[in-house]
């Protein structure tokens, strides 16, 4: 392939990568005016988010075994028109089922964008190059979900909600003209059998499984006997899968994939980068709006920097990983974010936006530094007739990593919330009457309001800031897996 041709293929690749990932956020944003738009309630508004993700998941996976079975470029070039055409559908959608089916199609068309594209780019160039296409591929999928929200908000203000689906044709257009001209010819294997079991149990398990990470919060999480059963159920068909898996002739995933101690332990590692991508950019929006009161375009411009810094370290770190251990690397990238994240555990109500700009800074640095690493040991042993199944898994693991995370996240917000508000009340609760008597006297008697109002914003930092610092641990406790890997040569 000439380099032209190759420009091109990385180009189209990077642009279908970040296609997907942005529109993993872009549509969160413009969420109230949907709601209103299509006349639907905040629980069913939710739905537009939920059937993007939870089909994503189920067909993530899929994409592994299609491109092996009719050839990569088939598979990745139809991925990208169909992704092109549901989102001209989301962005002309009249009532709510419809939005909620065109997004769930969206989902569906674009779960083999991230993965075959990093495949795609492999295949083209020889091993010495991995670092380099991997982390322009990198750029889109770090990149994507961070600036989604900035152009959400921009997009949903200066012109309507719609716009943030149908700023998806010129681009996917363009990806689809570029990989349809430089994308080669992939070889299918119509040899290759389908596990129908294996991923029937595969797909319930993870609808299942994403349907009570989205919808926990909303439901009460183990207090819903909905929740409850859902977890239960997901778990014993999961179960189901791994034991038809381990005895069937032809499992779904190939186990030549879990005999390679780099894939398995970077998939372990891909789960914290999951976290690690998505759980700051859900937690620090309302706190920079709901409790240090930034407005929402000032807000997403403080949080870009994160995505400029990841930009820079994203080239930095492609070159790096072919002169450095891959293992220090890593182990850099998870103490960065661990140390950036457990700052920010320290924010309160009055924190500069200095100091969000420069832990976003760090926090931007460190990812890169641990993702690309990952990216390209998780390929360097594996033969690469597996490397369409192992991109789709990682794929699937990291987005696996980013829901629970979130779900978690969120789940302890809410609850140290509440409980840090029931504390401080019972407190406050305890002063002397006279005490209270001399504060009315002071502020006159609109005072007891303002200190409660004062409490709950209290009572919701402190909640922030535990939440910080449990991501913060989830990073750390990460790094004794980057001891498992055994930095090897590429196997052809």
């Amino acid at each position: 392939m000439d380099a032209s041709r190759r420009g091109l293929l990385v180009f189209s690749s990077m642009l279908a990568s970040l296609l997907y990932t942005i529109d993993t956020t872009i549509a969160n944003i413009a969420l109230p005016h949907m709601q209103g738009g299509l006349q639907a309630t905040q629980d069913q508004i939710a739905w537009v988010l939920t059937s993007y993700i939870v089909v994503s998941a189920v067909a993530i996976p899929l994409t592994g075994f299609l491109a092996a079975r009719f050839g990569l470029r088939r598979v990745l070039i139809l991925s990208v028109a169909g992704f092109t055409a549901t989102s001209l559908l989301c962005g002309m959608a009249a009532t709510l089922d419809q939005m909620v089916l065109y997004r769930a199609l969206q989902g569906a068309c674009g779960a083999a964008l991230v993965p075959l594209a990093h495949v795609a780019l492999i295949n083209a160039h020889p091993p010495e190059q991995y670092g380099r296409v991997t982390a322009l591929w990198g750029m889109g999928v770090v990149i994507g979900p961070i600036i989604g929200p900035v152009l959400g908000g921009y997009l949903t203000e200066a012109f309507s909600w719609r716009w943030v689906f149908l700023v998806n044709l010129p681009f996917g257009v363009l990806a689809l003209a570029g990989l349809a001209a430089s994308l080669p010819g992939g070889d299918a294997d119509a040899s290759r059998r389908f596990d129908k079991l294996g991923f029937v149990l595969l797909a319930l398990a993870l609808t299942l499984l994403q349907l009570v990470v989205e919808r926990g919060h909303g439901e009460d999480w183990f207090q819903s006997p909905w929740i409850l059963a859902g977890t239960a159920l997901g778990l014993t068909i999961l179960f189901m899968f791994v034991v038809h898996s381990a005895t069937t002739d032809n499992p779904f995933f190939a186990p030549a994939m879990f005999r390679d101690r780099n894939f398995v332990f970077s998939a372990g590692m891909m789960f914290f980068t999951g976290i690690a991508v998505l759980a700051p950019m859900v937690l620090m929006p309302p706190f920079l709006q709901g409790l240090q009161g930034y407005p929402v375009i000032a807000a997403g411009w403080l949080l870009a920097s994160r995505g400029m810094s990841s930009m820079l370290a994203m080239g930095v770190s492609g070159k790096l990983v072919n002169h450095v251990d891959a293992r220090v690397l890593i182990t850099l990238g998870l103490l960065m974010m661990g140390a950036s994240l457990w700052a920010m555990g320290g924010f309160n109500q009055d924190t500069p936006w200095q100091s969000v700009v420069a832990t976003s800074l760090v926090m931007g640095l460190g990812l890169p530094l641990m993702f690309m690493p990952i990216s390209v040991v998780a390929f360097a042993t594996l033969p690469d007739v597996l490397r369409a199944e192992a991109s789709s898994l990682l794929t699937l693991i990291r987005s696996l990593g980013s829901a629970m995370g979130i779900a978690a996240a969120v789940a302890v917000l809410s609850h140290d919330t509440q409980a840090n508000q029931a504390m401080l009340v019972e407190r406050i609760g305890s002063f002397e009457h006279s005490h209270w008597e001399r504060l009315s006297v002071a502020a006159g008697e609109a005072s007891i309001p303002l200190a409660m109002e004062q409490v709950s914003r209290q009572a919701s930092a402190i909640a922030y800031s535990n939440d910080f610092h449990l991501l913060a641990t989830a990073m750390f406790l990460a790094i004794p897996l980057v001891f498992g890997l055994k930095v090897g040569r590429s196997h052809h």
